[in-house]
């Protein structure tokens, strides 16, 4: 027996940093000059006039906090309002807002799931899909990425009465598309029920950025429940879920995550009802933000995206980490994915599009980051 009990961290912290896994929290300033290529900030919002004030009217208005829970106090009319704005531009009967997209997908499965019934779950969803699945008591199965046979397959060996189908609709790391119609096509087959997470979608895809649901006329689906963040393109923080009348009443009677967590505090609901105003009146931001990855892609040499996602391969992560320093040294500020977040050997740059970006901005990226691919593909490529 040791006299730390905590030594063993000590052990975790050298073994990752001799792997190159190793993550440090690094404070943004409020007047960085960096080009940044790294956020969630997709519609370029976070700072937009209008987004602004309608988060500062909002403290003015109900105060700093939202005192209390969903079913207590933390229930404004402004929250109401949001959640009905948002069922309506997605195209759902109803919404429901969480204090953040990870308590949304953890508040939504485990209330529609639970014991007694099974979950398949994309491969490469995402964690909070991932810690939902394991809190919600159900049996999972894990279906391999985009694999809609196997979901088949699954769904038709269930001895459960119920079922639920998770995936992403744009899938964070690899920036890639989800089969959303075949796959809804499996699960109505199968008497299940599909769960989209549209984090990544809303704001990106679809008619003004309505999202890849509504891009393929599945919104308002009986059998299907999406979830999205506010804290991406809608420059905010919170996250919603979206679906039928019935669905939402379940989830407030029976969500944890919304029942026992605070509510979304009121300058969040402010800043995302006013980014929503800001897209609706400008529907064109949606396809500048995939212009933009479009250009971002050719830049670095890889295939152009279907979404605001970059994905930049590059293996080695002691590599992508060296590579993404080096961009922020000459001013670019960029995403480094290594594992957990990816599999291993798949370490990766993960750059973002935003719509503000100029042709300018492209051109800086293109001079920093050019040179800085070559000479980490090289060094990948060479022999050990």
């Amino acid at each position: 027996m040791t006299s730390d009990p905590l030594a063993w961290l000590d052990e975790r912290a050298a073994a990752r940093e001799t792997a190159g896994l190793r993550r440090r929290l690094r404070p943004r300033t409020a007047d960085s000059s960096l080009l940044d290529l790294a956020s969630n900030d997709y519609l370029g919002l976070t700072r937009h006039p209008e987004v602004v004030a309608g988060a500062v009217e909002a403290v003015r208005r109900w105060g700093a906090g939202s005192t209390g829970s969903r079913l207590v106090t933390g229930t404004t009319a402004d929250h109401e309002l949001l959640e009905t704005e948002l069922a309506e531009f997605t195209g759902f009967a109803a919404g429901l807002v969480f204090a953040s997209g990870y308590a949304a997908n953890l508040g939504a499965v485990t209330a529609l799931a639970g014991r007694g019934a099974l979950i398949v779950s994309d491969a490469g969803c995402h964690a909070s899909l991932v810690d939902a699945c394991r809190l919600s008591r159900a049996r999972v199965a894990v279906a391999p990425h985009r694999d809609t046979a196997a979901v088949a397959r699954l769904l038709g060996e269930r001895t459960e009465e119920r079922a639920l189908v998770l995936t992403d609709s744009v899938f964070s790391a690899d920036g890639d598309l989800a089969p959303l119609a075949e796959l809804h096509r499996v699960t109505r087959a199968h008497g299940a029920v599909l769960l989209v997470d549209e984090a990544h979608g809303l704001g990106v895809r679809g008619a003004g950025g309505r999202g890849l649901v509504h891009e393929l006329g599945l919104s308002g689906e009986p059998d299907l429940v999406v979830t999205a963040t506010l804290s991406k393109a809608l420059a905010a923080q919170g996250g919603v879920v979206l679906g039928a009348e019935r669905v939402r009443a379940h989830l407030v009677d029976s969500a944890r995550t919304l029942i026992f967590d605070t509510g979304l505090a009121p300058a969040a609901v402010g800043a995302a009802r006013a980014a929503l105003r800001v897209l609706r009146r400008d529907p064109g931001l949606a396809g500048r933000v995939l212009g933009n990855a479009a250009g971002i892609a050719r830049i670095a040499g890889v295939p152009a995206p279907e979404s605001a996602v970059v994905p930049v391969v590059l293996g080695d992560p002691a590599i992508a980490y060296a590579t993404a320093e080096a961009c922020r040294s000459h001013g670019v500020r960029v995403g480094c994915f290594r594992p957990p977040s990816v599999p291993e050997g798949t370490s990766r740059l993960r750059l973002t599009a935003r719509a503000d970006l100029s042709p300018a901005d492209l051109g800086t990226l293109a001079a920093v980051l050019r040179p800085l691919l070559v000479r980490a593909r090289d060094t990948v490529a060479a022999p050990v």
